[in-house]
């Protein structure tokens, strides 16, 4: 699978050419999980999921869904107009069966498939999508896709398909369209948002903010590579050690988000499986640049030579991760870098920059177990390396409270975390476009601007590789990013539940854990 996958490129028409190869439905042509996997899905029983990430404000709007809960919830009932390739994060169609660009990436035509039932029987149709995207492009929705959905012009039904244009081009349209809370609903959701009508694997039976939700299958879903259990009930379980207790004595089939540090020991439990994806998140130490003594490109890069990211990695967050390379993407971006030099632990180095910056004296690093888990722990190794270089750090802690709002993006050298974005584009324009509203290590790169404009609109894919590469270079060498490690996703399950997807770069599955996986018991 992954020769043929480096042989087609990656490009949406070779996962079509290949597609049942890759599982993908030949009566659909959207991935089919079951047909990826050696064993063959069991149908029945009702999955038990036990999730952090949920709150009494809850609310069944898409557009205002946040958190695990309600990510998962809404991969349940509703489906998207495209969605990723769990094994490459690629474009792949769904409830638009096919799209076509024009030259310059400014108009996309989705051909919408027919034959789609909402789950109160009424037929999808162009017009319902249509009326989706708008609702999420008003500021009066104040719809969590708002800011992904900022450069489209229009959104109009034309001659049975649905007709964006945006005022740029944009090659990762397509990708942008994932995102979970753009769920196609009737009417675009405008008679009742929270009614939870959707074309997905599941029908919701109950929902209680906070507490539980709990959906049956859907019968007549258009698809039948999902959705292999007959019930889903989700229970809000926001204290860790309660999940793990759930799972332990076999009162919930999966939870998520476990600590790397109870990891061993509940690893030991017989009837218990840790699920370990990789991701796209990563944590950070940021330097403003623009701010002394950060605006030094030597000072910086002395920082960057003196932390150990090996060290951090296995001493601060339990191995749970890989490690960085000062710029914000990794191997789970499609069209990542693949050639550039890793920068290492070199206190030689790290002490010729800092000589070479003129700087004298201790620096003030801040940080925080908010920033992210063992953040307190990575600054003092942090401290320990930088020492031998002949930097001294003071690391200040900071209490958690506040700490996103008076010490990150506002103080000049602090710890930090960011999750994904689906592309490279989105992870560059949130917070290293020069006038990124979360430009948080203020760099500003009139020339690195230039490249991220061309990159989004080239439908070339080995131009738009090598535009990437470019930019990757300029932030990890002259930008105020540490990037030691992206974090893994660890969730568990009981080993009766099989078929869990690990996709690319993304937690839960990408949020489609409950349709994908089904028991064995």
């Amino acid at each position: 699978m992954n020769e043929l996958l480096k042989t087609l490129s990656v490009s949406r028409r070779g996962f079509l050419q290949g597609g049942a190869m890759l599982g993908l439905s030949a009566s659909t042509g959207v991935w089919s999980a079951g047909s990826a996997m050696a064993q063959e899905p069991k149908r029945g029983g009702t999955l038990r999921m036990g999730l952090a990430g949920g709150a009494s404000a809850d609310t069944l709007d898409p557009a205002l869904a946040s958190a695990s809960v309600l990510f998962v919830m809404a991969h349940c009932w509703g489906d998207t107009l495209v969605e990723s390739h769990p094994e490459t994060g690629a474009a792949l169609p769904s409830l638009a069966e096919s799209w076509t660009p024009s030259p310059d990436a400014k108009e996309w035509t989705f051909k919408i498939r027919s034959g789609v039932s909402f789950h109160d029987g009424k037929q999808m149709t162009p017009a319902d999508v249509v009326a989706t995207l708008r609702r999420h492009t008003d500021e009066n929705s104040q719809s969590g896709a708002l800011g992904l959905l900022a450069g489209i012009q229009t959104i109009e039904e034309r001659g049975g398909d649905v007709v964006i244009t945006l005022a740029e081009g944009n090659a990762d349209l397509p990708l942008v369209l994932t995102d979970y809370h753009l769920q196609i609903q009737p009417n675009g959701g405008r008679d009742d948002p929270n009614a939870a009508i959707g074309t997905g694997p599941f029908k919701l039976v109950n929902f209680e903010p906070g507490i539980r939700a709990v959906f049956e299958r859907n019968t007549d879903d258009w698809r039948d590579d999902r959705g292999f259990v007959d019930g889903v009930e989700i229970i809000v379980m926001n204290d860790s050690t309660a999940r793990i207790s759930a799972l332990s004595a076999g009162q919930v089939d999966f939870i998520n988000t476990i600590e790397p540090k109870v990891v061993p020991l509940l690893s030991r439990a017989p009837n218990v499986e840790i699920l370990r994806s990789s991701g796209k998140g990563f944590y950070s130490f940021l330097m403003h640049c623009d701010t002394a003594p950060f605006d030094n490109d030597d000072l910086r890069l002395a920082l960057k030579y003196a932390i150990d990211r090996e060290a951090i990695l296995t001493q601060a967050i339990g191995g749970f991760g890989t490690i960085g390379n000062d710029y914000p993407v990794n191997s789970n971006y499609a069209l990542a870098p693949t050639d550039i030099e890793q920068r290492v632990y070199d206190p030689d180095k790290a002490a010729f920059h800092f000589k070479k910056s003129g700087h004298d004296g201790p620096i003030l690093l801040r940080t925080s177990e908010a920033a992210f888990p063992g953040a307190v722990e990575a600054a003092q190794v942090f401290q320990q390396s930088a020492a031998k270089a002949g930097i001294q750090l003071e690391v200040q802690r900071d209490p958690n409270d506040g700490y996103w709002t008076e010490v990150w993006n506002v103080q000049p050298f602090c710890a930090s975390y960011w999750g994904g974005r689906p592309t490279q584009d989105g992870r560059y324009s949130t917070s290293y476009v020069s006038g990124a509203e979360w430009n948080d290590t203020r760099f500003k790169r009139p020339e690195f601007d230039a490249m991220a404009a061309k990159a989004r609109g080239e439908l070339d894919e080995a131009k738009r590789r090598a535009l990437y590469h470019d930019m990757a270079i300029m932030v990890r060498d002259e930008g105020g990013l540490i990037l030691p490690v992206f974090n893994d996703y660890v969730n568990a399950a009981r080993k009766t539940l099989k078929g869990f997807v690990h996709d690319i770069g993304n937690d839960l599955s990408n949020g489609r854990v409950a349709s994908r996986v089904w028991l064995d018991a």
